[in-house]
């Protein structure tokens, strides 16, 4: 399965760090900007050391000054942005520790990809997280961290001001400790003793603040992997692929009238993976550290198609033609996919007998015939299975242009689910040639017609994108005053000289 996106946060980030090492001014103004450059950020665990000092420093210089409070400096632009970006730092510093790039998720996305994570709206320290491991790599640690957590704890803990962990389990006190902890190789001995080591050295504030979170609430264990599929499966499918009950059910359904010739099996013996390309990432990774690589399990269906399943099922769209048809054939197509979500390989690499690809076969030319008849729903699931290389298309060009027809029938029909897709194939270059233009468009398209997540994607887009604009506007009007100064200073010159 492909990567993720870029998020409009991936982008905030890399624009931060970016800014931060050409020393130009972060959008918004950051406080601390001197001092995070004395810290020497070279992108190594010992920097966070640094920080963890400076922090300290902070919380000391706030508490002489008199304004030690958390509230009122959230408010400030400035207390907020250097709080965003050391979340940024050290996400970058633990992604690079397991030889991956950072991708940064905000609440919405954390919902949609953790949905058993409870987040708290208002919640700052909560509103954004760093993915940097693999989600099914062999470690008990989640690969998602939330760094405003210990930089929160390490400015304002006290005994009336406890932060609770949104994974469960304390807040670590620092940034090194909890990046740390969370390394690819966590039996590393040495690692683990210059960790307790420099505990041991920490200030008095620190270790008073660790002691007030030495009881921590029961964990609660959150699935990292994504979901194959939104059916769940209630019962094993036997070895031998025999699942009954997939028989009696496509009995029922009624052979559409216009036959449609298969001359394909649905699923083919030769592995063939669908065509999921991401954009370039924003940059490479410099010097990464070598650990020990972990088995990662691939998931059977690509994201991009349990997605849509999901949405199937849970964005209601009225339907005014083919409803009996679709839901007979999905009676026999949520068997497959519940079966299928089982398997620890790839969907194109498993093996059904005759009896079960004639009845899948069936249940398509009633999913067909729903299509045909102006039902959108019908539209992208046959849509799906063309994209696979499962539909009733033989050739596999054929099938990748098939699919993408249907999507785009059905986003013509307003259906807020097909527009989505379509933002998404024009975005991945799936089945058509990636065009960022058509996929933003089409994304507004599902937003102006109520899909929750484009809506969201939007706002966010439209958020970076002001923040870019107004970084750009500052840059300008910084580059107005040097000129002007330095015309003041020729001016100056040249009455001194005439004088």
């Amino acid at each position: 399965m492909s990567a993720s996106p870029l998020t409009p946060l991936d982008y905030i980030a890399e624009g931060y760090w970016q800014d931060f090492l050409a020393g130009r001014p972060i959008a918004g103004g950051i406080a601390y900007e001197t001092e995070l450059h004395n810290c020497a950020l070279d992108e190594s665990l010992e920097s966070l050391q640094r920080i963890d000092t400076l922090l300290s420093q902070v919380r000391r210089n706030m508490m002489k000054g008199g304004i030690w409070d958390e509230a009122t400096l959230l408010v400030d632009e400035h207390y907020r942005n250097f709080m965003v970006f050391l979340a940024f730092y050290a996400g970058r510093v633990l992604a690079q520790q397991w030889q991956n790039k950072p991708h940064w998720y905000g609440q919405f996305e954390l919902r949609k990809r953790y949905p058993e994570l409870s987040l708290i709206t208002d919640d700052f320290y909560q509103h954004m997280a760093v993915g940097y491991g693999d989600n099914n790599a062999a470690t008990d640690a989640l690969p998602l961290f939330f760094p405003l957590e210990p930089i929160g704890l390490r400015l304002f803990g006290n005994i009336d001001r406890l932060f609770e962990a949104v994974q469960g389990g304390q807040v670590a006190g620092g940034l090194y400790q909890a990046v740390s902890a969370r390394l690819p190789d966590l039996s590393d001995q040495a690692n683990n003793t210059d960790t307790l080591s420099y505990l041991k050295t920490e200030s008095a504030t620190h270790n008073t603040t660790q002691s007030l979170h030495s009881t921590t609430d029961s964990s609660t264990t959150i699935s990292t992997s994504q979901p194959a599929s939104h059916y769940e499966a209630s019962e094993d499918v036997p070895v031998n692929n025999e699942f009954d009950d997939v028989n009696i059910v496509s009995a029922n359904i009624e052979r559409p009238s216009a036959a449609t010739t298969v001359s394909k099996p649905l699923v083919s013996t030769a592995p063939r993976q669908p065509e999921l390309q991401i954009k370039p990432e924003l940059t490479k990774v410099e010097s990464p550290v070598i650990k020990s690589k972990s088995f990662v399990k691939t998931p059977p269906t690509p994201e991009l198609f349990t997605q849509l399943l999901i949405e199937l099922d849970e964005i209601e769209v009225p339907q005014t033609a083919g409803v009996t048809e679709y839901q007979q054939a999905c009676k026999v197509l949520d068997q497959f996919e519940r079966h299928i979500a089982k398997q620890d390989k790839p969907r194109d690499q498993l093996v059904f007998s005759d009896d079960h690809i004639a009845a899948k076969n069936k249940a398509l030319l009633a999913l067909q015939a729903a299509a045909e008849a102006g039902n959108t729903a019908a539209m992208l699931r046959l849509a799906m299975y063309e994209l696979l290389g499962e539909g009733l298309t033989a050739d596999d060009k054929d099938a990748k242009k098939s699919g993408v027809e249907w999507v785009k029938q059905a986003a013509s029909k307003n259906d807020s689910r097909a527009q989505r897709l379509l933002s998404k194939l024009y975005y991945q270059g799936v089945g058509i040639p990636q065009d960022i233009d058509s996929g933003k468009y089409w994304l507004e398209q599902a937003a102006d017609n109520g899909h929750i997540e484009a809506a969201n994607l939007v706002s966010q887009w439209e958020q970076a994108q002001a923040l870019i604009t107004t970084q750009k506007q500052e840059q300008h009007s910084i580059k107005r005053y040097q000129l002007l100064f330095g015309a003041v200073i020729v001016v100056a010159v040249l009455i001194l000289i005439i004088v």
